[in-house]
C-alpha cells in the first residue's frame, strides 16, 4: 500500500456540506460505547447490502474507524469506506444506494471528492472516495496500526474520550478535538 502525506485539516463548515433538510449538528450528547463485538458482523451486512446495490460499482469496501478496530471504545456507528470510480459522478451509486435505504447526509467535492451517506438511523456513516484516495488509505493505516498497537489504542480511546467530553454536541468540535492524538498515530505508523 502506498504511504499518503499526514493529512491536512479538511474544512468542517457544516451548512455548506449538508445535503437535505438534517441538521447541522448532532441532536443528542457524543457518547464513547464499550467495544461491541456486534460491529463487525453490521459491517458484513451493510457490506453485503451495498454490493447487492451496486455490484462491480463498489470497487471495495472497507470497515474503517474505531468500530473496526477490536477492543476500542466507539461511538456506536460503524463507519465503510466505499471505493467508486468518480464519488463526483452521483448518478453511478447514489440512487441505487438510496434504494437499499442509504440517503446522501454530505457532499465535500473540495476534499477528495468525499460524499457521505447515512442508513435510516443513521448507525452507519457511508464514505465515499475514488481510487488511490489519500484519505482512504490512511483510515486503512489508522485501523491496521492500532488492532497491532494497544498501546496507541488506548492513547486514541483516551482522546476520545476527551474530545466527546470537550464537545459533548459538535461533531465537527469533536474530530477537531481528537486530531492531534490521529496526527500523532499516524507520524508513529510511517507517515511524514
Amino acid at each position: 500500500m502506498r504511504m499518503p502525506p499526514l493529512p491536512t485539516p479538511a474544512p468542517l463548515d457544516e451548512p455548506s456540506r449538508v445535503v437535505g433538510d438534517r441538521p447541522t449538528q448532532v441532536s443528542k450528547p457524543i457518547t464513547i460505547s464499550p467495544y461491541d463485538p456486534d460491529w463487525p458482523v453490521r459491517f458484513r451486512r451493510e457490506e453485503a447490502r451495498i454490493r447487492c446495490a451496486l455490484g462491480a460499482t463498489a470497487l471495495s469496501i472497507d470497515h474503517v474507524g474505531s468500530t473496526a478496530v477490536p477492543g476500542l471504545a466507539a461511538k456506536d456507528r460503524v463507519d465503510i469506506d466505499l471505493i467508486v470510480a468518480d464519488p463526483a459522478d452521483e448518478d453511478a451509486y447514489v440512487p441505487a444506494l438510496a434504494v437499499a435505504g442509504y440517503r446522501l447526509a454530505a457532499r465535500e467535492p473540495h476534499w477528495y471528492e468525499h460524499r457521505c451517506l447515512w442508513d435510516a438511523n443513521h448507525d452507519v456513516n457511508l464514505h465515499v472516495f475514488g481510487p488511490d484516495c489519500d484519505e482512504h488509505l490512511r483510515h486503512l493505516i489508522l485501523r491496521d496500526w492500532l488492532r497491532a498497537n494497544p498501546g496507541d489504542r488506548v492513547l486514541y480511546e483516551a482522546g476520545k474520550r476527551e474530545a466527546a467530553a470537550a464537545s459533548p454536541m459538535s461533531m465537527s468540535g469533536y474530530v477537531a478535538a481528537k486530531g492531534g492524538v490521529i496526527l500523532d498515530i499516524l507520524r508513529r505508523a510511517g507517515l511524514s
